[in-house]
């Protein structure tokens, strides 16, 4: 297996946060499969962040990728923080809270009043407003019908966290969300 090699750190400037485009792809790729090897995410195929690509945003430094995060809606009432991965040399430095900045930008755009998150990192979700939640007991339901695509379904050790947006009112006419399965032991 080949070693990752990153360039040298950037020099911090303003952090700049944009949709993705194709280009970003191989990128985004990279930095999520960096964080997957190091077990503190799931890998995402790169099929998959292409399929979803108008889901993510990426953050650059002085025209650098510097991290990468997706808001992909749910329901009509949640949508999920998810793939925010951000370049080694760069954590610590602002960039994943500004990626969570532009998604809860874009779900108060959107009108979705809750964000959802699947984290080993709770203090930097709880520090960009969210809280742990008791997965047992507290989902919505279409957050588990993305849970049966994943290899960990059962046996899955992330953590929720929620987020409700203030202002944003729930959606009116939202229609029930179908039933989902959800792992043994829960519910």
């Amino acid at each position: 297996m080949e070693t990752e090699v990153w360039p040298e750190p950037l020099p911090l400037a303003q952090v700049v946060v944009r949709p993705a485009r194709a280009e970003d792809v191989q990128a985004i790729f990279e930095t999520i499969g960096y964080w997957a090897g190091q077990g503190k995410m799931l890998v995402r195929p790169m099929q998959n962040i292409f399929e979803n690509l108008r889901d993510f945003f990426v953050a650059e430094i002085d025209g650098q990728f510097a991290g990468c995060g997706a808001l992909h809606i749910l329901w009509g009432d949640i949508a999920e923080v998810r793939g925010l991965a951000v370049r080694p040399e760069v954590q610590a430095k602002g960039v994943g809270k500004e990626i969570v900045t532009a998604c809860e930008a874009e779900a108060r755009r959107l009108g979705i009043p809750t964000l959802f998150a699947w984290t080993y990192s709770v203090r930097f979700f709880e520090r960009c407003g969210f809280r742990l939640i008791d997965k047992s007991k507290e989902l919505h339901p279409r957050v588990w019908s993305e849970c049966l695509r994943c290899p960990f379904f059962v046996g899955c050790n992330e953590n929720g966290v929620v987020k409700r947006l203030h202002g944003v009112p729930e959606p009116l006419n939202l229609p029930e969300p179908p039933p989902t399965q959800v792992p043994p032991g829960i519910r």
